[in-house]
Order: structure tokens, then sequence, then C-alpha cells
């Protein structure tokens, strides 16, 4: 089976997210738009949990410059089966809500936003769900 990188997955979320959704929003003022869920796990093998402090940088730093109209971070818990151990992991999350126009570069933002955390954080992944949306601001 030929692997998939990344950005191909994402890519192919967010059109497909795209061609799911309703063409016409109900409401006066509203627009088609991209809504992502980006979920950061905090614990950090060997050293803790990220820090507020370290997470206002990264979002302040890499998510704030990707997405400058906006975003909303909420705490979170999560879980998730390690596929070592076969044991469930809780550990506390950021969930990242991020409502967007639809764009040619929005893919790669997204991309962006994630490896830099991967990165930085020494994460193996960080959940993205997508879907097409009528919003007004």
């Amino acid at each position: 089976m030929r692997r998939v990188g990344l950005a191909a997955v994402a890519s192919l979320i967010v059109f497909n997210a795209a061609q799911a959704a309703p063409s016409i929003c109900l409401l006066r003022g509203e627009h088609l738009m991209i809504e992502a869920q980006l979920f950061f796990g905090r614990d950090v093998e060997g050293r803790g949990a990220v820090t507020k402090q370290e997470w206002s940088d990264f979002a302040a730093g890499v998510i704030a410059k990707d997405f400058p109209e906006g975003f909303t971070v909420t705490d979170g818990e999560g879980a998730w089966l390690d596929p070592d151990s076969k044991t469930a992991i809780h550990e506390d999350s950021k969930i990242v809500l991020i409502v967007a126009k639809q764009s040619p570069g929005m893919t790669a933002k997204l991309m962006h936003v994630i490896e830099a955390y991967k990165t930085q954080f020494h994460q193996h992944s960080v959940g993205l769900v997508t879907r097409q949306v009528c919003a007004a601001f």
C-alpha cells in the first residue's frame, strides 16, 4: 500500500469538507467558510507538560501569524490509545477552533501549525477535523 504524506491527507480533508457542505447559507450575512479544529496534547515525554507560557508563546508566534483573522483556544482533556503499550493515555490538551474563508493557502497554514507543534514539543500527532460551515463575523 502506498503511503500518503500528511500534507496530502490534509488537502483531501479540506477539499472533501468543501464538497460535503450545503451550498447556501440560511442566515443573512453568513458565508461558506472552513472550520478547523486542532487537538494539541500537552504532555511532553521526559519533561512534563507544555506550560502556560510555552503555549502562549506558541499561539502568538505560530497560530496567530498563520491565522491573523482570529482563532479560539479552549482547554480539554484528551485520551488516545498508545499503539505500543495498547493502553489508554489521558492528558490535558488545547483545542483550537479556526473559522476562515477557504483559500489555496489554508491547507499549508494548518500543516505549518501542526508540524511546528509536533517539532517544538516532540509530539507524534496533532488531531485535525475540518468541515465546511456557514458563518458570519
